[in-house]
């Protein structure tokens, strides 16, 4: 399925019109052109097939009359070309208007950029097919990767995001054609199924008579302005590398193409392959036997928390008791060394209610930061924040809690003279 015949002003992803011919003729890399107009480092050619950067597809590098080319740009329905020398200030070439100049465009960042825009639309014809309520709320090329933002009923899991790799891919290997064509906006809207980006195209379209369309032969159909491939199998890999929501009810995949792709599907089997071994496994069946060996560490964690809950309870039940401030209520207090002061609060509670002889218990942490620790029966006339907040005051640091259990920290003390106090007050 081959090109217009002649060219049209078409329309790039966000629908404003473009001047550029590379739409329509991406496979043209060098061209003759009469310059219009230059304007310092600006020129303007009468007719030019360099990409200027739009709809999230970036501009075409290359050289114009030998001069590097820094950026491609739309202003007012021209191409700007900015050069990276003046070429007015000599030495940059013969850049005059009405003096014909030779453009070459970097063929290799050409050919990426349209595999990858294809490849955008291959992911889009992919996602027809497993997503609800599919919308286009748009994309980005850029060297390493590809980003396409979709509107979804639900978000998008790891599962989707296999089987939009594999779908994607598959068309690849089926040869799809691709071909662009003008059409009237009415007819170009009345197309089965074709995506617009429906952020951008409400005020862009008015005015416009003509639409471009891309069309992958029995998988997508999208208005866009772009340069494409002419067929599926000139993509190459395509994969996936991420998923994400930026915003409420979009989607973002991101992907690559090309050398890229190659390199990160075999990064991927790479580390599959040294998993499987380190599992004593194969690859097939390391899902399953890493879902074993999490369940076996999960049982582990749960013993060995359950074991040391248990023996910081039997270091607290060797705490010495007494009778603080002749209130009645029994405290013992001690130090723990190794401990975190989260640890403290299931075996100190459980030591209240099993222990009739104790009725608050204060456990100061052993190291260079010492901490506090007081938890309280609920019965009992003591009041385990208020005890930690009078430590704190006396020692430094800060910390907080409710009457029957609080902990502070970072007090300026040794834990002995914070143990003695306690015992003393």
């Amino acid at each position: 399925m081959g090109r217009p015949d002649t060219y049209l002003p078409d329309r790039d992803d966000d629908q404003s019109m473009t001047a550029s011919r590379a739409p329509a003729e991406p496979a043209v890399r060098e061209f003759e052109s009469t310059v219009e107009r230059v304007d310092g480092r600006e020129v303007v050619l009468e007719e030019t097939y360099f990409y200027a950067e739009s709809g999230g597809q970036p501009a075409d590098r290359g050289t114009l009359a030998g001069v590097l080319v820094d950026d491609v740009t739309e202003r007012d329905g021209e191409v700007v070309h900015v050069l990276a020398e003046d070429p007015t200030a000599g030495g940059a070439g013969d850049v005059e208007p009405g003096e014909p100049v030779r453009g070459v465009i970097d063929d290799d960042f050409r050919t990426y950029c349209a595999r990858a825009h294809t490849a955008s639309h291959v992911l889009y014809g992919a996602a027809r097919r497993t997503c609800e309520d599919l919308g286009y709320a748009g994309f980005d090329i850029s060297p390493e990767k590809v980003r396409v933002d979709l509107t979804t009923a639900e978000p998008l899991d790891d599962e989707d995001l296999v089987e939009l790799e594999r779908l994607s891919n598959r068309a690849v290997w089926d040869s799809r054609p691709v071909s662009w064509e003008v059409l009237p906006e009415s007819e170009a809207r009345d197309r089965d199924g074709i995506a617009f980006n429906t952020k951008t195209e409400e005020g862009a379209m008015s005015g416009g008579e003509s639409v471009r369309v891309v069309t992958v032969e029995d998988w997508d159909v999208a208005a866009c302005g772009g340069t494409h491939v002419e067929n599926t199998a000139e993509i190459g890999q395509i994969a996936a590398l991420d998923r994400s929501n930026p915003g409420e009810g979009v989607t973002r995949v991101e992907f690559a193409v090309g050398p890229t792709a190659i390199d990160r599907v075999a990064a991927r089997h790479a580390a599959a392959l040294e998993a499987a071994t380190a599992a004593d496994t194969n690859v097939e069946e390391l899902p399953d036997e890493v879902r074993r060996l999490r369940g076996e560490v999960d049982r582990l964690d749960s013993a060995l928390r359950d074991a040391q809950s248990d023996l910081l309870g039997a270091r607290l039940a060797e705490f010495p008791t007494s009778e603080v401030d002749g209130d009645g209520v029994v405290w013992a207090v001690g130090t723990v060394a190794d401990a975190d002061p989260n640890d403290l609060r299931e075996p100190a509670t459980a030591l209240i209610e099993s222990d009739d002889s104790v009725d608050a218990l204060a456990a100061v942490g052993e190291g260079e930061t010492p901490f506090v620790v007081a938890a309280a029966g609920p019965d009992v006339d003591a009041d385990a924040g208020a005890v930690v907040e009078a430590a704190t005051d006396e020692f430094g640091g800060g910390g907080g809690g409710g009457p029957t259990f609080a902990q502070g920290g970072g007090l300026d003390a040794d834990p002995d003279a914070v143990v003695a106090w306690l015992r003393d007050r």
